[in-house]
């Protein structure tokens, strides 16, 4: 859905009820795992075929804070966090599963330790719709090395 192919193995998971954290990542060049995020899910309904939805991610190395998660946006919007890390570079992309929501990546430089990063995400359409604001940073090791995500929504337009 993110886009990260190289993201492909669970490191960890733990279940808590109706909550979940899975830790997924990838396998470096010497074969251990590496953790590019930790992922919270919930289940949403009862049963043992009631489905886990992403809600986020458990964040500690790189944030992302703005948006806050649920909030409803409009164009152009703010997004940012911190990060710990030295040459990084940032780039947000917005997911949706559907409709009309067209927007570019945006990147930003960025490192230092819990150094505050930022940057403008404009888009078009998807009014109305949920959308998944993804924030990454990779290039040493792999090419995603990190993620976050949270969950907002499009405020009408017009």
């Amino acid at each position: 859905y993110l886009g990260y192919g190289d993201v492909d193995k669970v490191v960890r998971s733990t279940v808590d009820g109706q909550e979940a954290y899975v830790a997924v990542g990838a396998a470096l060049p010497n074969g251990s795992l590496h953790t590019a995020a930790d992922v919270h899910l919930v289940r949403m309904g009862t049963g043992a075929d009631a489905p886990w939805e992403v809600v986020g991610t458990r964040d500690t190395t790189l944030t992302l804070d703005r948006p806050g998660y649920g909030s409803t946006v409009a164009s152009p919007m703010t997004v940012g966090g911190r990060i710990t890390g030295v040459d990084e570079q940032v780039v947000v992309t917005l997911h949706a599963l559907s409709g009309d929501l067209q927007a570019a990546p945006a990147a930003v430089p960025a490192g230092g330790v819990r150094t505050p990063w930022s940057v403008p995400v404009r888009f078009s359409g998807g009014a109305g719709r949920t959308v998944t604001v993804a924030a990454a940073t990779g290039g040493h090791v792999a090419a995603v090395e990190r993620f976050a995500v949270t969950g907002v929504r499009i405020g009408a337009t017009g």
